[in-house]
């Protein structure tokens, strides 16, 4: 126990300087609680407010995925690389290393495989308790607008939501789009904004037509979702016009593993969206690194 004796007063109470008060990075989190902004201050750089997720969670319907035939091949030599990994419990514990010290978004839903024409009847894949002993950072769910299973898919939103908010962990909504849903600016705008009003903390999506405007209507961050594999400019302009029209980053699973430089495109993509570089100067960056890693 401190001596009073010898104590020097506190003199310095700062009375001529209001509280420091700031915002936080994140849009639409200044009310969260603590221990939410800290996983995602995780997930979001502080000094950029933006992201680039890597997401290799496409075997809990799609099997072996090209690229991801070895998840302790592929995905460990690229995390380090990556602000946040995207992933099912399985995949995590068997073949990803945990001395990464990346946050974990945690896939928290389970379906029907691409042997089943609608996908969109998921079920809650995991409870709140083994989603902390895997320290996940944030929960991903799912959500079918517009499809067969659409209130189904919202229940596991609002239940997973509320799950994770006893503990302070965020909750991911992704906008699923199957074979018979729209894939335009009035269908992702309504989507969005539904996750958000929803309660989710991040929201997942695909770039469209006047994205600014998706953007500005969501009062959460999105992430825009690479989707099937492109060249690699493709891409890298993809990525560049996200962040520019008001995404807060990019979830790229199958541009970047698929690519014949995964480290080099992943770079490549954090450069745009950390560092500003265009198109052109993120595939000079992605060459580069090709051509030193041959």
């Amino acid at each position: 126990m401190a001596d009073k004796d010898g104590m020097i007063l506190a003199k310095d109470y700062g009375l001529d300087r209001p509280p420091v008060t700031e915002a936080f990075h994140v849009k639409g989190m200044d009310h969260v609680d603590w221990g939410m902004k800290d996983r995602l201050s995780r997930i979001f750089r502080p000094e950029t407010g933006k992201t680039v997720m890597l997401a290799f969670d496409h075997g809990y319907i799609m099997g072996a995925t090209a690229g991801l035939e070895r998840l302790d091949l592929s995905i460990n030599p690229l995390a380090p690389y990556a602000d946040a990994l995207m992933a099912t419990r399985g995949a995590m514990r068997s073949c990803i290393a945990p001395n990464h010290n990346k946050p974990v978004i945690l896939r928290a839903t389970a379906g029907s495989t691409v042997l089943k024409d609608d996908l969109s009847w998921e079920v809650s894949g995991i409870d709140i308790d083994d989603a902390i002993r895997i320290n996940a950072s944030c929960l991903a769910v799912q959500a079918f607008v517009g499809a067969d299973g659409e209130c189904r898919s919202l229940e596991n939103i609002v239940r997973t939501v509320d799950k994770g908010a006893r503990y302070g962990i965020p909750t991911l909504g992704v906008t699923a789009v199957g074979k018979e849903m729209e894939r335009t600016t009035r269908y992702f705008m309504l989507a969005t904004r539904v996750l958000a009003e929803l309660g989710t903390h991040i929201v997942k999506t695909y770039y469209c037509d006047e994205f600014d405007k998706v953007t500005a209507a969501c009062p959460v961050p999105i992430v825009v979702a690479g989707g099937k594999k492109t060249s690699e400019m493709d891409a890298l302009t993809l990525t560049y016009k996200a962040i520019q029209d008001g995404a807060a980053g990019v979830d790229m699973g199958r541009n970047v593993f698929q690519s014949d430089c995964p480290v080099g495109m992943l770079r490549a993509i954090s450069a745009i969206v950390h560092d500003g570089l265009t198109p052109p100067q993120g595939f000079d960056l992605y060459q580069s690194v090709k051509s030193q890693l041959a």
